[in-house]
């Protein structure tokens, strides 16, 4: 459980360098290009990947280029769109030249699509990358991007070019997407952001209270959360690229707050009238809002659907938490769970098509996702502990949450039927997690 009652001195926010926006990293024009679509229910696309080459009187720097071909690699693999062919199939044909491609060599061994990359290095500790995809099939190039930066944003570099690669086949990017999250590493509960792999962590508010329940506004350059700095839970914004904060509900508690995807509004938990904890509706342009639930019990936990015209949610109205969900005006409620006693932290995912929530059953708390259309559920997680606060990737393929499996609070991902789990954070407790919903 959470200890809500610590509060101490506060310190003034100072807020460093944004590593959300690009850092000096540049787009350079592509060539001309061949669209290409994936239909849903087709299988995974199998690309090869052969080592990169640098460019003629570039740096050989070898640790900059296999760091960026190993986040690339990573990503690509990550993704549940491309099958990467194994490395050790590329010893059965000719060494990769760019400059030559021999698409029958790839063909052999099952690659469909094939990565050129070329990397060039300068004194002044910047990169370019050329990065080339082609069709083994049709022996055509498809997709051309060159991206220029400073060195240090070398996976910023690969992560882009994964984007590319999903948004060419028509998927949603998600490698440059980042996740914000609650740790208490430095000593109190705080906000932190993070790269959707886990990488380049980083403090963004300071103080020495406890900041919970982060989430990312429609335009991903605002975080809405819950801090005690007053000795109350309310409600603060934060702007990224400025650092500032501002106070948005106050009075009673208030928590659990959720944009929706497409505009200003947001819904949240708060007691702020007759002492009871409902649901409101607020307006973030015109600061009007509006109380959505009306009963003696808890509704808590709300959260957009990815239309913005409907709402899930938890009551106690049948006696015991479970998900229910409504109108974007409070009407029409549903309620969609009815086994076990227990279910909360309910996320619709980007598709509309399911929702992921937190169960308990023998005292032991799971991720499971319903379907929407079939009426059934699926069970993510199988382990001792805690797993609580699931987070659905902007593509609907993936997860990120929260587990105590290890014995402290650490944040994992896992793909939406339950396979390839990862563990992303290790210092301190993390717990929380929202990724950016586009």
């Amino acid at each position: 459980m959470i200890d809500y009652q610590r509060s101490k001195k506060i310190v003034t926010p100072v807020f460093v360098l944004l590593f959300i926006v690009m850092g000096g990293m540049i787009l350079l024009p592509a060539q001309q290009e061949v669209r290409i679509r994936i239909r849903e229910g087709m299988p995974m696309i199998p690309v090869a990947l052969p080592e990169f080459h640098f460019i003629e009187n570039s740096i050989r720097d070898n640790e900059l280029k296999n760091e960026l071909y190993d986040v690339l690699w990573k990503d690509l693999r990550y993704s549940r769109v491309f099958k990467l062919v194994p490395k050790e199939h590329y010893k059965y044909i000719q060494k990769f030249n760019p400059d030559n491609i021999i698409y029958k060599d790839w063909a052999s061994i099952q690659a469909n699509i094939l990565i050129s990359g070329k990397l060039e290095v300068s004194g002044e500790q910047r990169i370019i990358f050329s990065f080339k995809v082609y069709d083994v099939k049709s022996e055509k190039f498809i997709l051309g991007r060159n991206f220029g930066g400073k060195k240090e944003f070398v996976r910023l570099i690969a992560h882009r070019a994964a984007d590319e690669m999903m948004k060419h086949f028509g998927e949603k990017p998600i490698y440059t997407s980042k996740v914000v999250f609650v740790s208490d590493r430095e000593g109190s509960d705080e906000i932190y952001i993070m790269d959707f792999d886990g990488k380049r962590q980083k403090r963004i508010t300071f103080n020495d209270y406890i900041d919970l329940m982060p989430s990312w506004s429609s335009d991903n350059e605002k975080i809405m959360y819950t801090s005690y700095r007053r000795g109350t839970p309310e409600l603060y914004i934060f702007h990224l690229y400025t650092g500032k904060t501002g106070l948005i509900s106050t009075g009673g508690v208030n928590y659990s707050a959720d944009w929706s995807p497409e505009d200003d509004r947001i819904v949240y938990t708060s007691s702020k009238n007759d002492g009871n904890t409902e649901i409101y509706l607020r307006n973030m342009k015109t600061g009007k809002e509006k109380r959505l639930t009306f009963n003696r019990v808890i509704d808590t936990s709300p959260g957009w659907s990815p239309s913005g015209k409907e709402i899930v949610f938890t009551s106690q109205r049948s006696g015991t938490p479970q998900i229910y969900t409504m109108g974007e005006e409070g009407t029409n409620v549903r309620r969609i769970t009815y086994e076990g006693t227990y279910h909360d932290n309910a996320v619709w995912s980007p598709d509309g098509t399911r929702v992921v929530y937190v169960s308990r059953i023998e005292a032991r708390f799971d991720v499971y996702v319903y379907n929407l259309k079939n009426n059934t559920i699926a069970k993510l997680t199988e382990n001792a502990g805690r797993n609580e606060n699931p987070t659905w990737s902007p593509d609907g393929r993936h997860l990120i949450f929260s587990s105590n499996r290890s014995g402290r609070y650490q944040l994992y991902t896992i793909d939406y039927d339950g396979s390839n789990l990862k563990q992303l954070t290790s210092k301190g407790e993390n717990k929380m997690p929202k990724w950016q919903k586009k």
